[in-house]
């Protein structure tokens, strides 16, 4: 049976961490500088999303039209 050495457990789960979150933070920095230098442009206008069609041929409400199509990712 192997045994775990806790320290050096937490010792990489914590460098892992910080070496991801070093990683984001240089994604945002790239990110960042983009926007304002001009190469990437926001977007202003919003998705349309499309009502789900309803199968039993009942009217659906307007709240109900609103709905995503897939709920719970069935």
């Amino acid at each position: 049976m192997i045994k775990l050495n806790t320290n050096m457990l937490l010792t990489v789960l914590i460098g892992t961490m910080v070496l991801v979150s070093a990683m984001q933070t240089l994604q945002l920095v790239s990110l960042t500088s983009a926007l304002s230098s001009g190469r990437i442009a926001v977007g202003t206008g919003a998705a349309v999303a499309s009502a789900p069609l309803v199968s039993s041929g009942a009217a659906a409400s307007g709240s109900l039209a609103n709905l995503p199509s897939m709920v719970g990712g069935c």
